[in-house]
């Protein structure tokens, strides 16, 4: 409104409308390239150009040639530098909030472990075991595995054995389930360490009976936290 009328309004308008129509009319570079830089990269990349490349100093230009309007010209840079500003922060956030963090799961895990059958998740399992230190990890899921599916020692050298259950997330372990892990896990391999390691929940029974018999209960939430890359401090 301060500079509705003015000559000087007339220029700002002119070239504001000039730059977006030569912005509509550039052809755009639709073929595919290997690293790009994202799109948000690209907009912050574009916003910087034309707020502190051509806009911010257009003003300078014209507050050094205008006297009449020259309050009234270096309050609208202030304004336009204060949206640069502002737009940087948003995106600044944006990429922490969207990155990944080492203190939070990895987007898909528990979604990949859903796609995998029984015999898959035994591996996956494994791998996480032997990621942290663990030895002479077997998988031995199957007919004659005596109720365990893997065996191993943890890095202090304690038998290890663990039950996987690939369950649908909507279900749950029951207490029986956990009851008949213990004869296996505590008689017949003499364990020191016995993980039960489920992708769903499991029952406040069972929960209570695994912790009255030393069965270490890798639920659903925990096993993502575990894929991801936090340790078990039990394999220690």
């Amino acid at each position: 409104m301060l500079l509705r009328d003015s000559e000087v309004a007339r220029q700002v308008r002119v070239y504001l409308l000039d730059m977006e129509y030569l912005a509509r009319t550039q052809p755009v570079d639709n073929s595919v390239h290997t690293n790009t830089v994202s799109l948000d990269d690209r907009i912050d990349q574009r916003i910087t150009h034309i707020l502190g490349k051509t806009v911010v100093p257009m003003f300078n230009a014209l507050i050094e040639t205008s006297g009449e309007h020259r309050k009234e010209l270096i309050a609208l840079r202030a304004g336009v530098q204060r949206i640069e500003r502002r737009l940087h922060q948003h995106h600044t956030r944006l990429q922490r909030l969207e990155g990944v963090r080492d203190d939070r799961p990895t987007v898909g895990v528990m979604a990949a472990m859903d796609a995998m059958n029984g015999r898959r998740f035994e591996h996956h399992i494994a791998k996480l075991l032997r990621r942290d230190g663990c030895t002479n990890v077997v998988v031995q899921g199957g007919r004659g595995d005596r109720g365990v599916d893997i065996i191993g020692l943890t890095t202090a050298g304690r038998r290890l054995v663990v039950q996987c259950k690939r369950f649908a997330p909507y279900l749950n372990i029951t207490s029986p389930e956990v009851q008949k892990f213990v004869g296996a896990a505590k008689v017949l391999h003499n364990a020191d360490v016995a993980l039960y390691v489920a992708t769903c929940p499991f029952t406040p029974e069972a929960l209570s009976i695994a912790a009255e018999t030393g069965i270490t209960v890798v639920h659903r939430g925990l096993l993502e936290q575990w894929s991801a890359g936090e340790p078990l401090e039990v394999l220690e």
